[in-house]
């Protein structure tokens, strides 16, 4: 669904991310990992519009055939043509609205077309009327999804922490994505919410989309992820399976902060 190829980010004289090629498929988790530096959120800010890579190439295809040249693309269109949704490291929703709301602007754009830019929706017209109510049968059921239904009306800056996690996921989630880019989403987590994350993830796979995982927690990455991909200044250095990369020697040596010189000691 997702193929990287030769993308490199070079800000001045450091190259952030050189020459990296991965792929993320359909209804998979694939995972980016890596000592910190290693060129983990450049790559999602690539793959998301915040940056415009230096070289290389990033192609989205979706279950119709039809292909996105998202290196070519500006970041909106990335979101609402190639369907691509993100969270962030930071949780950044809208503290001050309803966890209902939340969900509903995430939805902004397709309710925005179907009431003809506010005048279809000021005369009343049914057509309208249709698309908000699906709009609120999405929420309601990404609402349901993660818990929070009986918490719709409260604002979502006091949900508690692990909740607006969840949130922050399912408003992503409100506008159907392809791909769906996760930076961190188990920080900060307590373990019984990191389960919980865990299994809406999972869940996730049966919407058809592909999940792109930056995560430090390698508990959570062991456990969730078919595809795991390895980065350490800015290179590939590893790409496989999580049984395939725990037994990685290059790996072992990028965490443990081991170099040349002490593994041709040993």
């Amino acid at each position: 669904m997702l193929a990287v190829t030769g993308l490199t980010m070079r800000f001045g004289g450091l190259k952030a991310v050189d020459d990296l090629s991965l792929e993320a498929r359909a209804g998979e988790i694939t995972a980016v990992i890596g000592p910190n530096g290693a060129g983990k959120t450049t790559v999602f800010n690539c793959i998301t519009g915040f940056y415009r890579p230096s070289e290389g190439g990033i192609a989205l295809t979706h279950a119709t055939g039809e292909t996105f040249a998202l290196d070519r693309m500006s970041g909106h269109r990335i979101a609402s043509h190639a369907k691509v949704a993100r969270t962030f490291q930071n949780i950044r929703l809208f503290a001050g609205m309803t966890v209902l709301e939340n969900l509903l602007v995430a939805q902004h754009n397709a309710l925005m077309r179907a009431s003809g830019f506010t005048l279809l929706a000021v005369l009343g017209v049914s057509s309208y009327r249709a698309s908000e109510a699906r709009g609120l049968e999405n929420a309601r059921k990404w609402l349901d999804r993660i818990g929070l239904t009986d918490r719709a009306d409260i604002p979502a800056g006091a949900l508690p922490y692990g909740a607006q996690r969840r949130l922050e996921i399912a408003r992503a989630m409100c506008i159907d994505p392809v791909l769906l880019c996760l930076d961190e989403p188990a920080a900060g987590l307590n373990p019984r919410e990191t389960e919980g994350l865990n299994e809406l993830l999972r869940s996730i796979l049966a919407e058809g989309c592909a999940l792109l995982l930056i995560e430090h927690d390698m508990g959570v990455v062991m456990r969730i992820s078919d595809h795991i991909v390895v980065l350490d200044h800015g290179k590939k250095i590893a790409d496989g399976t999580p049984a395939e990369i725990r037994a990685d020697p290059a790996v072992i040596a990028a965490y443990l902060g081991e170099g040349d010189d002490d593994e041709d000691a040993a």
